[in-house]
């Protein structure tokens, strides 16, 4: 069964401690994920910092406004560095997603990588290659312009 592997940088512009405080609250996922995807968030620990072994349970719609439960665990985290989920319950056979920020002198540099395999084989990997990917890339390019706004260049 084929997997694969979505990698995304962008440049924001603030600080580590900023980022760092604003992605690591669950609470602020819903702000950065388009609407159309019918997210929320189902956990009762939703404000709580994250940790490892922190789960947090969502309702999402991907496709066709179908609401479907998903369930991430955070199972590692290195403070102001990285962090990685991976789903327990949800659409995909396998999702491993790593968040990584660096300070640099334009502010901090986010790097995304998401490695997941669709279900039902074939017809997955079909599934992939017509909506899948493309729907994966417009997720981020989404967040992309939602922290634009939310942290706006200084130019």
């Amino acid at each position: 069964m084929a997997f694969y592997q979505l990698h995304k940088e962008q440049q924001v512009n603030t600080n580590l401690n900023e980022i760092w405080d604003f992605i690591s609250s669950p609470k602020n996922l819903k702000e950065i994920t388009p609407d159309h995807m019918g997210f929320n968030i189902t956990s009762k620990n939703v404000n709580e910092k994250m940790y490892p072994g922190m789960i947090i349970s969502y309702k999402v719609s991907p496709l066709l406004g179908i609401k479907l439960n998903w369930v991430t665990e955070i199972t590692q985290v290195k403070e102001k560095e990285f962090f990685i989920d991976e789903q327990r319950i949800g659409p995909y056979t396998m999702w491993h997603h790593q968040h990584f920020v660096k300070e640099n002198k334009d502010g901090v540099l986010m790097t995304d990588i998401v490695t997941y395999q669709p279900p039902f084989g074939i017809l997955g990997s079909i599934a992939n290659s017509l909506i899948i990917k493309k729907q994966l890339e417009d997720i981020f390019d989404y967040r992309k312009i939602a922290l634009e706004k939310r942290y706006p260049s200084k130019i």
